[in-house]
């Protein structure tokens, strides 16, 4: 089982930036897909942005693209997620998940089998 701690997390003012980490041990990635899904208060997790580990493959939501960039250090298994011009609406605990490259879409949390504790974004307008 895939094991997952993020950080990175805070507050921030519209327009900023902050990037978010994602350190992962315990299996081998090269047959999984990291995924960053969030979520905010009364409303369900969403999918944000995915990679797949050995191709380096991304994939990002509409509401993210052009904005947020999805990388991977193979060095130390760790995921970021850089995110740039930041809106108050991307406010939410921000959720990175693993998931193997064979089972299930990259954008439903369904498939994703190990989850991080998650970390709170916060951007005020």
């Amino acid at each position: 089982q895939v094991q997952l701690v993020e950080s990175g997390g805070g507050l921030v003012q519209a327009g900023g930036s902050l990037r978010l980490s994602c350190a992962a041990s315990g299996r081998t990635l090269s047959s999984y897909t990291m995924g960053w899904f969030r979520q905010a208060p009364g409303k369900e997790r969403e999918f944000v942005a995915a990679i797949t580990w050995n191709s380096g493959s991304t994939y990002y939501a509409e509401s993210v693209k052009g904005r947020f960039t999805i990388s991977r250090d193979n060095g130390k298994s760790t995921v970021y997620l850089q995110m740039n011009s930041l809106k108050p609406e991307d406010t939410a605990v921000y959720y990175c998940a693993s998931k193997t490259v064979y089972g299930g879409s990259y954008s439903s949390p369904v498939p994703y089998a190990a989850w991080g504790q998650g970390t709170q974004v916060t951007v005020s307008s």
